[in-house]
């Protein structure tokens, strides 16, 4: 597998997860002319929305006839390469995730191989040739749980958004320390490849004191920029797309594009 993997995470929720997630990856595929794909790997199946595919033309209970998706993947009842989905974006292809997958956590805890299901799904894709991915991203879901150790066992590299809260640093502890056992055990080379401050806004003290305290937590591993507080942003998954197609010109999309150059930097 020859494509870089990104694990987004944070086990807090409304820290700007997914929204980093989609727009990294229009941005990706873009600017950078990557064949990109999005693994919705969170239950609530906002990334699968948010780059506008109809969730209820999904398979689930109670709709048996509808398009696979990653939950099928994961229990071995679909090829990975039979879930992917094109989007309406050049190069940009999504993993659709629905409320099933939630169920996903007691079966797959008394299954074998229960950690590196996500991991052996992404196997199955090609390593090389057109149809190869440069950049495989997964949003994961807003906890600890059997999820997020998959992605981070699938992944080469975690990003990180944070907050700019009174909170932001909370549970971080945890999640570092999940990391540490999953390098120890199943993923030697998983890495840090970056803390994303979201929701700064430049005129308040708090803003400023919290990306602070971020860069002394994480030294070296702090974005330089920050996503603001943005309106356009908040309205773009409402409409099904990223911030880049839905105001190009807008302060989020003008951030999440140089998120963008600074993770090819990073990453090389």
């Amino acid at each position: 597998m020859s494509a870089k993997i990104i694990a987004v995470t944070n086990q807090k929720g409304g820290v700007g997860k997914t929204t980093t997630a989609v727009n990294l990856a229009y941005f990706l595929a873009k600017e950078q002319k990557a064949r990109v794909l999005i693994v919705d790997f969170d239950p609530q199946g906002n990334a699968t929305s948010g780059l506008g595919i109809d969730k209820t033309q999904l398979k689930s209970a109670t709709n048996t006839d509808g398009e696979p998706t990653i939950l099928d993947a994961i229990s071995g009842e679909a090829n990975l390469n039979n879930v992917i989905q094109p989007t309406n974006f050049k190069r940009l292809f999504i993993v659709p995730a629905n409320p099933q997958l939630a169920d996903a956590e007691s079966g797959l805890a008394k299954a074998e191989r229960r950690f590196i299901r996500l991991r052996d799904a992404l196997n199955s894709l090609p390593a090389e040739g057109e149809e190869a991915y440069d950049f495989i991203l997964i949003d994961s879901p807003p906890s600890l749980s059997l999820l997020t150790v998959n992605a981070l066992v699938a992944a080469n590299h975690v990003l990180l958004p944070v907050q700019a809260e009174f909170y932001a640093l909370e549970g971080l502890g945890q999640l570092l320390e999940t990391m540490k056992l999953v390098r120890k055990g199943l993923n030697p080379t998983l890495e840090l490849l970056g803390v994303l401050v979201t929701m700064y806004d430049s005129r308040t003290t708090l803003s400023q004191e919290v990306y602070k305290e971020v860069a002394k937590h994480f030294p070296g591993k702090v974005f330089d920029i920050k996503i603001p507080r943005n309106v356009r942003l908040a309205e773009a998954p409402s409409h099904g797309l990223p911030v880049g197609a839905y105001d190009r010109f807008s302060k989020g999309s003008r951030a999440y594009k140089s998120a963008v150059e600074e993770i090819i930097k990073r990453i090389g």
